[in-house]
C-alpha cells in the first residue's frame, strides 16, 4: 500500500483502520471477525489503527489488544482519544490521564502514538449553552482548550505517555481553523472527507461544515490530515446496514445521495468503492476506514489500489449532488 507524508510525523499508509467498525457501531459483526480484520489490515500494509474508548465502550481497543497482545508489528502505530466535553478545569488533567491509562490497559501497550481530543472545540460557553443537551456533552470551549488542554497534551508528550496529539476537525469550523493556525499546533487533525461534505449526525451548528477549508488550513500549517466518514456512516453505500429513524441525518444524507447511486449504477460500480476513491482524491494524507469485517476491508483496499478518480468523474459526482451540498 502507498504511504504518504503525514505532517511532521512519520509517513502513514494511504488507509487507516478505524475503530468504529471494530467497536461494532456500524452493523453486526463479531469480536473474532474484528480481530481477523485487524490482522488482515496490517497484512495489507495499513500502518495506523485509529481507536477511541467511545467505539463500543472500549471494545475496539480490546480488539486490538487481543490481536497483538501488546506487541504491535513493526511500523504499526495506534491512536486513541478522549471526549472531554466541558469539564471543570480542576478535573481536566485527571480525566485525560485516566482515559489514556484505560486505553493503554485495553490495548496492552505502554504508550499511545497519537492522542486526540475527541470533543469538538467551539467558540465559548455561550455557544454550548445554546446547543442541545447531547451535543453539548461533546463540546470543549476554545479558551479551555488553549489554557488547559493544549498545555497538558504538550506535557504528556514530554512524559512520553503519548507520542503526539491531535484534534477532531468536526467542531465549529472557524474555531478549528483558528486552532490550526496557532502554536503549538496539533500534529494531526481528523477532517470530514466525503462527496457530500457532510458530518451527518455529528453536525451541531448552523451554516456549512467547511471541511475542505479545514483541510486547507491543516495543509497550510503542516498538520497531518486524516480523512474520516468517506461513506458518511453508510449514507454513501448501496444501502444503510442498520435500522435508523427516517429523520436521522444519515438517512437524510442517503436520500441526498440518490443521484450519486444512479451514477454508480450507470458505471456498474459499487457506491462504497467510488465514495472511498473520491475521498482519496481529496487533499488528505490517510483515509480512516469504518469497516467491521474483512470483506468491507477488501473493498476499501481495492478502492485504494485503483487510485484516485479522474477529474472528469469527480466533476460528474459533484454535479450529481451539487443541489444538496
Amino acid at each position: 500500500m502507498q504511504t504518504h507524508p503525514f505532517g511532521e510525523l512519520p509517513p502513514v499508509s494511504a488507509l487507516t483502520l478505524g475503530g468504529g467498525g471494530l467497536g461494532m457501531l456500524w452493523g453486526k459483526t463479531t469480536f473474532e471477525e474484528c480481530v481477523a480484520t485487524v490482522h488482515a489490515a496490517v497484512g495489507d500494509g495499513i500502518t495506523l489503527l485509529d481507536l477511541a474508548p467511545r467505539y463500543g465502550d472500549g471494545k475496539a481497543e480490546e480488539v486490538v489488544g487481543a490481536a497483538f497482545n501488546g506487541k504491535l508489528p513493526a511500523g504499526v502505530r495506534v491512536t486513541s482519544k478522549c471526549n472531554l466535553g466541558n469539564a471543570a478545569t480542576g478535573e481536566i488533567e485527571t480525566i485525560l490521564r485516566r482515559s489514556i491509562a484505560a486505553s493503554l490497559q485495553r490495548l496492552r501497550l505502554s504508550k499511545l502514538d497519537l492522542f486526540f481530543l475527541h470533543s469538538n472545540i467551539v467558540p465559548d460557553e455561550a455557544f454550548i449553552a445554546r446547543s442541545p443537551g447531547d451535543a453539548a456533552t461533546r463540546m470543549t470551549p476554545y479558551a479551555v482548550f488553549v489554557d488547559h488542554v493544549r498545555p497538558l497534551f504538550e506535557r504528556f508528550v514530554a512524559e512520553e505517555i503519548i507520542g503526539a496529539w491531535g484534534i477532531t476537525g468536526i467542531g465549529h469550523p472557524d474555531t478549528l481553523i483558528r486552532v490550526l493556525g496557532e502554536r503549538p499546533a496539533p500534529a494531526a487533525v481528523q477532517c470530514i472527507a466525503n462527496l457530500l461534505d457532510s458530518p451527518g449526525g455529528l453536525k451541531f451548528f448552523n451554516g456549512p461544515a467547511k471541511p475542505r477549508a479545514i483541510i486547507a488550513a491543516a495543509r497550510a500549517n503542516e498538520v497531518g490530515v486524516m480523512g474520516i466518514r468517506a461513506v458518511q456512516a453508510g449514507a454513501l453505500t448501496a444501502a444503510i446496514d442498520r435500522d435508523l429513524p427516517p429523520t436521522h441525518p444519515e438517512v437524510l444524507d442517503y436520500a441526498r445521495a440518490a443521484g450519486f447511486r444512479r451514477l454508480c449504477t450507470e458505471l456498474g460500480a459499487n457506491p462504497a468503492v467510488i465514495a472511498h476513491r473520491y475521498a482519496l482524491s481529496l487533499d488528505i494524507d490517510t483515509l480512516v476506514l469504518g469497516v467491521k469485517n474483512r470483506q468491507e476491508l477488501a473493498d476499501c483496499v481495492e478502492a485504494a489500489d485503483s487510485g484516485p478518480l479522474t477529474a472528469d468523474l469527480i466533476a460528474r459526482i459533484d454535479a450529481s449532488v451539487a443541489a444538496t451540498r
